[in-house]
């Protein structure tokens, strides 16, 4: 996007990876936390003003929990599917959130629903992006035995995004669970084959192995902290960058 604004950001073009469980909020085991939806909204809209380009992968875990506690013993392919539909269900929510806020928005899905979606063309992604929409990608890649974290992977590299954007409920990659260890440090920034030697959460092995052949940094940062995406878009330090650059710091510690 062409702006004035936009050329005061470290990150024009990002993908936004939110997982579906962040959307429960704090009480609840499965659903749709309306607040949490509004939040999310808001922080879109204020990072869309500064003139970046948004495009979006929400996870599905919070209504397919609950499929999962009833149906035990499901094939793994046919389970997939159904978090697929999942991942749809949260993007119609997201994307009514944002409008309602008011954005223009557009849902793609990697399965043809005509009647709610697009089908996921690249091209028409991108411009979209150009025109100031917020593209939101749903179900996936389309493909069982592929997680969100890869459909997110795949996509950002598509769309020749700067920078993949993990929204998590933490504020980065730490040294230990943060919510378990009170001594756990967060890296300000760290290699990614550091990040597989000590065995730490990031994404899914397949969707880190296609950040890796592209170089393709990622960014994990607490996104329930207001106005932590706009930080992050400035290129402020916030969360932990992981990156694949042998000629940076293997690990670097926030306090350090």
């Amino acid at each position: 996007m062409s702006t004035d604004a936009s050329t005061d950001l470290t990150y024009c073009r990002v993908l936004l990876k939110l997982s579906g469980e962040a959307l429960l909020g704090t009480d609840r085991e499965f659903g749709i936390d309306e607040q949490v939806l509004r939040t999310y909204a808001k922080e879109v809209k204020k990072a869309v003003e500064l003139g970046a380009e948004i495009a979006i992968v929400i996870g599905g875990g919070n209504i397919f929990r609950g499929v999962q506690n009833a149906m035990k013993g499901m094939t793994r392919a046919h389970a997939d599917y159904m978090g697929m539909l999942a991942t749809m269900i949260n993007g119609m929510a997201l994307q009514d959130a944002l409008e309602q806020v008011g954005l223009q928005t557009r849902l793609q899905s990697s399965i043809k629903m005509e009647e709610i979606a697009e089908p996921f063309i690249r091209r028409r992604a991108i411009r979209h992006l150009e025109k100031g929409r917020v593209v939101i990608f749903g179900a996936g890649t389309g493909n069982p035995y592929f997680t969100t974290d890869t459909a997110a992977a795949l996509r950002g590299l598509e769309i020749d995004a700067d920078v993949i954007l993990k929204g998590t409920r933490v504020d980065g990659v730490f040294t230990a669970d943060p919510e378990k260890n009170d001594d756990a440090q967060r890296f300000r920034a760290i290699h990614g084959k550091e990040v597989i030697r000590r065995g730490l959460k990031v994404m899914d092995m397949t969707a880190f192995t296609l950040c890796q052949e592209s170089s393709m940094s990622i960014l994990v940062f607490n996104m329930g902290i207001s106005g932590n995406l706009r930080r992050v878009l400035k290129g402020e330090s916030v969360g932990t960058r992981v990156h694949w650059n042998d000629s940076e710091s293997i690990a670097e510690h926030a306090d350090a």
